[in-house]
């Protein structure tokens, strides 16, 4: 107790018998009012929304004709776009009840959701391993290890894969960020860092931005990986950035936000917003923030989730939930109503007006939340850590759609016609009722098709990879260094023998990983279709 409670406390016991009812009602009113200065005066709930924002969803996709993987379908990046909103608008509703298409199994551990350009999934394990799968047939084409721990979800374009790597190699505190070539998984460039870092890559037209975990913010060029500025923050940048109207967003482990210029990365505004009450500070931000309606939306480790003006960088709002919120939110307008979406390590998944904050509904999902939801039309999807679950539910009121005994973090992604859940280890594509992955005829012949064509996929690339070696010769070994890029020019490497198989029959791998320093590439075995 300090003295000015001992005093007043020395104060209270000399007072008349009928004062003391009087002072405590006093204290509470007095109390009541500092929480509501300290807790309140900072927010304002109309600070820079915009009703109508085209950012906060992506474009409704459209039934698309002729072959179903050519509908020109992108999810490129974790967030689905550079807002990282987790959410995209549907013509027609996937309903259940679900049919199970095809399963990617495997025995690593599957933290974030894959990307989708083209064709293709690319999903990037924890194990560092990148996997190429096709998306209509779960058919793999290629896989690499190129690093040995990874958390994050990589970024697509048309040609390049670019991956944010955890750890290079066992025992190596320090990770790098690589761009693989999108055909044949050959490496491109690395770019090497002096810490970790799992933040998801964002890439906007040729660079390509991530965190670390020594507190930089850097923009890399696609093309070679060169640094073209590099930004220092007070803490740890976990999470991913967002972008809108050419700012960067990021939140760091000191409980500040940040809005940097994206050409060239200088800071337009930094807060540290007040976690309300008598708690003056917020927690740390792990959460990547969703940016829509002129606002930024984040989750932190003391529970709250956070609305900020992206222009000024004022608070607009807090909700608390009962725990720490990780996951990152998921922000749309179904039926209209624009809210945000997200679960918190207290079991319950909420949904709050966008606007306001205030809570719409909270259902409790029976287990701890880690992962980020993710809307899709009129439905939004969230996987509970402590459930091993994953629940679809109404986005107007929280009714349970549909669950299944499967999934620990970031559920699923959509391309519009069909689910790709996350399990633990093991990836699924959902087909639902009301719209479907339609087989169609192919715009290009067999021959030249990797998803129709009877050829293996291994012996193709075994094939293209002759060829290519006796067009060139030798290549260049990667170098090792501290924040340094290095492009590689090796032949274009085989497919793993094993990875034609979407439901991960074991086989040999004929496969050498990029950098010879790293562990052998070893093909995933089967795993139970229930996790």
């Amino acid at each position: 107790m300090s003295p000015d409670d001992e005093q007043a406390a020395r104060h209270r016991r000399r007072l008349p018998p009928r004062w003391p009812a009087a002072i405590a009602g006093l204290l509470i009113a007095l109390l009541a009012g500092a929480w509501l200065v300290l807790g309140r005066s900072d927010t304002d709930s109309s600070a820079g929304f915009a009703e109508r924002d085209v950012s906060s969803e992506q474009a409704v996709q459209s039934i698309p004709k002729g072959h179903p993987a050519d509908d020109g379908f992108r999810w490129p990046i974790f967030g689905g776009n550079p807002q990282r909103t987790h959410a995209l608008a549907m013509q027609k509703q996937i309903r259940p009840p679900f049919k199970t298409v095809w399963v990617r199994r495997g025995d690593q551990l599957l933290e974030f959701t894959p990307v989708s350009c083209g064709r293709s999934l690319y999903l990037l394990r924890n194990d560092g391993v990148l996997i190429k799968i096709s998306r209509r047939t779960g058919v793999g084409v290629w896989k690499r290890k190129l690093g040995a721990l990874a958390a994050s979800s990589p970024a697509c374009s048309d040609s390049r894969i670019f991956v944010s790597i955890l750890e290079r190699g066992r025992g190596k505190k320090a990770g790098a960020v690589i761009a693989v070539d999108a055909e044949y998984g050959r490496t491109i460039w690395r770019h090497l860092l002096r810490d970790r870092t799992e933040s998801s890559p964002l890439l906007f037209r040729d660079r390509v931005f991530v965190g670390t975990e020594n507190g930089t913010v850097i923009s890399l060029r696609t093309k070679d990986g060169a640094l073209r500025w590099r930004t220092n923050t007070e803490g740890a940048v976990k999470g991913g950035l967002a972008m809108s109207g050419g700012k960067l967003f990021a939140g760091d482990y000191s409980g500040r936000i940040y809005a940097f210029q994206r050409s060239t990365g200088r800071i337009v505004w930094v807060r540290r917003p007040s976690a309300g009450g008598l708690r003056l500070r917020a927690g740390s931000f792990y959460s990547t923030p969703a940016v829509a309606f002129g606002r930024l939306y984040i989750g932190s480790t003391d529970g709250g989730v956070y609305s900020l003006s992206t222009s000024t960088g004022k608070t607009a709002w807090r909700a608390k939930t009962g725990d720490y919120v990780y996951g990152s939110p998921a922000v749309g307008s179904p039926g209209g109503r624009p809210s945000v979406f997200v679960g918190s390590y207290d079991g319950k998944f909420y949904a709050f007006d966008a606007r306001t904050g205030r809570k719409r509904w909270s259902r409790d999902l029976g287990g701890r939340i880690s992962g980020s939801a993710t809307l899709l039309g009129d439905t939004v999807w969230i996987a509970s850590l402590g459930k091993r679950t994953t629940f679809a539910l109404r986005a107007s009121d929280g009714f349970e759609r549909y669950r299944t005994a499967r999934g620990l973090f970031t559920a699923v992604v959509s391309d519009g016609r069909r689910i790709y859940l996350n399990g633990s280890t093991t990836l699924y594509a959902l087909d639902g009722t009301g719209v479907r992955f339609e087989r169609g005829e192919s715009p290009v012949p067999d021959s030249a098709d990797p998803v129709r064509s009877k050829i293996p996929a291994w012996k193709r690339h075994q094939e293209a990879r002759d060829k290519r070696a006796a067009s060139q010769s030798g290549g260049g070994a990667p170098a090792s260094g501290e924040g340094t890029t290095t492009k590689t020019s090796s032949p274009t490497p085989t497919a793993s023998a094993g990875v034609d198989s979407p439901a991960g029959n074991s086989g040999s791998s004929t496969t050498e990983p990029e950098d010879s320093r790293l562990p052998p590439l070893r093909d995933a075995g089967p795993f139970d279709v229930t996790r």
